[in-house]
């Protein structure tokens, strides 16, 4: 399994991880940010959509996990989505009033950004590429 691989699976637990700790956390209530919301580890607010979305990125991580060119398309894509809610929840406390953005999440959202996508860029651009065997 190479680096890129590893980093793919094991963002994608930690991502089905924090979905499911969400949900048993009471992460369940509506999707309105005038409600009531729950508090992830005490920092981060999340709802059952908020849930949902993490635990899709989880299972597109373990799955993208399986091969080396499926696991740079997770590290790259993930790391700019997580890019683009990063920069929203600068402007915004919510995506579309549904998705919890703001607050500590800007700096998670940034940092999982950072992370992910240059994971993805290093295993684009500098891993050894493994030869083509031809018989």
């Amino acid at each position: 399994m190479r680096f890129i691989q590893r980093i793919a699976t094991i963002s994608g637990l930690a991502f089905i991880i924090v979905a499911t700790l969400g949900i048993a956390m009471g992460g369940m209530a509506g999707m309105k940010m005038g409600g009531a919301s729950v508090m992830l580890l005490g920092l981060f607010p999340v709802n059952l959509l908020h849930n949902l979305v993490h635990g899709a990125f989880g299972v597109w991580g373990v799955i993208a996990g399986r091969g080396e060119r499926s696991s740079v398309t997770f590290a790259l894509g993930s790391g700019v989505a997580y890019l683009l809610l990063g920069v929203l929840g600068l402007f915004t406390d919510s995506l579309l009033g549904m998705v919890p953005i703001g607050g500590y999440d800007v700096v998670l959202h940034l940092g999982l950004a950072v992370m992910l996508a240059g994971c993805g860029f290093w295993a684009l651009w500098f891993a050894p590429q493994r030869a083509t065997v031809r018989a």
